[in-house]
């Protein structure tokens, strides 16, 4: 017997889910295991969604854009950032801790991006959730994301 995730996950697969009226999209730079939940979770809300690896060449990037950096580790980070600043994008983000300084900055610094750019860059990103493993990192940022999409703070403040 089929359960409603099950429907869910199938009529995905077969791409039978509407995609948002506005055009929104998800773009998830670096393949990682929160990348894949976070596409996953974005594809089941109506996002357009994208796997950028190992960088921004050939997505599709417009206005209507979320740019989710999924690895602050990587030596291309701050190439991504750069090129994902100059982008159209609506948001862009890098994961982090708000406990470290980013390494992103110093990335950005070195490449010559101007601090108003470095500035536009979120992290950490998503809503405080206690996020431990790979979904609820991804679950975090995407309701950060439709959060700040829909000009809303996020967590129970109405």
């Amino acid at each position: 017997m089929a359960t409603e995730f099950d429907s869910q996950a199938c009529a995905l697969a077969h791409g039978a889910v509407e995609q948002a009226p506005d055009g929104r999209a998800v773009v998830a730079v670096f393949d990682s295991p929160v990348a894949t939940h976070l596409l996953h979770l974005a594809a089941t809300l109506g996002y357009r969604v994208a796997l950028a690896e190992p960088g921004l060449a050939g997505i599709e990037i417009d206005a209507n854009t979320d740019v989710v950096v999924c690895d602050h580790d990587r030596p291309e980070l701050g190439t991504v950032l750069r090129d994902a600043l100059a982008s159209p994008a609506r948001w862009v983000g890098v994961m982090g801790s708000p406990r470290h300084a980013g390494p992103h900055l110093a990335a950005l610094r070195a490449l010559g991006v101007a601090e108003e750019e470095i500035a536009r860059v979120h992290r950490p990103i998503g809503l405080n959730i206690g996020s431990k493993t790979p979904p609820e990192i991804a679950l975090a940022a995407l309701a950060g994301l439709v959060a700040d999409r829909n000009d809303r703070p996020g967590g129970f403040a109405f």
